[in-house]
């Protein structure tokens, strides 16, 4: 079964729009483990707009199952991470003022970088992961990097499936295979959601994780966090 990370940056998002503590991060995190969910995601960024660097910490006891930090390894978070030691740590080449992830990292160009990076998490038992969008020779980058996954950015995916495209799939499925040859674990996320999550799980060999968060608390406005939770296990079955 695919585990399903979720990530609460957009309950943070509603809790600082408002001041005070409401809705309380850290309970729903407790809450989303306990309702089935195997992993919980956050992506700080600089300005702390919506998950703050001391809820990073504060989440740390709390998550029992995998904790996944997201980010641009910027000196801050490098720091931070390697202080909390997550699960995972997914590296993301986001600009500052991005609204959210557009773009997965040319493994290629950044291959110094990438190496110096990684070598640092893994000397420090964190399991790394590479955004990447699903093009074959940046695959073949990550594996030499050294990295133990990728994560599939699947904004593109999403999109052309909601056109009745199904077809987009398979640059996906072709790069996840040849992720599972060069010996890298496959994650994906991004605008995946309670539509074409079952469809996407069941074209992508050895799909290990899923990270969703706006689909999933925007599901859960009607639905119920709960019941959505669960609604993503099932699929993902």
């Amino acid at each position: 079964m695919t585990k399903l990370s979720v990530n609460v940056n957009k309950i943070a998002t509603l809790r600082n729009s408002r001041g005070g503590n409401t809705p309380n991060l850290i309970q729903v995190a407790i809450d989303i483990q306990n309702f089935g969910g195997q992993g919980i995601t956050i992506h700080p960024r600089p300005d702390e707009r919506h998950i703050r660097y001391q809820d990073a910490y504060d989440l740390k006891p709390v998550v029992v199952t995998e904790y996944n930090i997201e980010g641009n390894p910027v000196p801050k978070f490098l720091d931070l991470v390697l202080d909390i030691k997550p699960t995972q740590v997914t590296l993301v080449p986001d600009a500052e003022d991005a609204i959210t992830s557009n773009a997965g990292w040319d493994t290629k160009k950044h291959m110094g970088f990438l190496k110096e990076v990684i070598s640092e998490f893994k000397r420090n038992g964190i399991r790394t992961s590479i955004f990447v969008d699903p093009v074959l020779d940046i695959i073949e980058g990550a594996a030499t990097t050294g990295a133990d996954r990728i994560e599939l950015y699947t904004e593109e995916f999403a999109s052309e499936y909601t056109k009745g495209n199904s077809e987009a799939i398979i640059p996906y499925a072709k790069c996840a295979q040849l992720a599972i040859d060069l010996n890298l674990g496959v994650n994906a996320g991004h605008d995946l959601s309670l539509d074409n999550i079952k469809f996407f799980k069941e074209n992508i060999p050895g799909l290990l994780e899923v990270s969703i968060g706006h689909a999933l608390i925007s599901e859960s406005i009607y639905l119920g966090l709960e019941n959505v939770v669960n609604m993503y296990l099932n699929r993902l079955k």
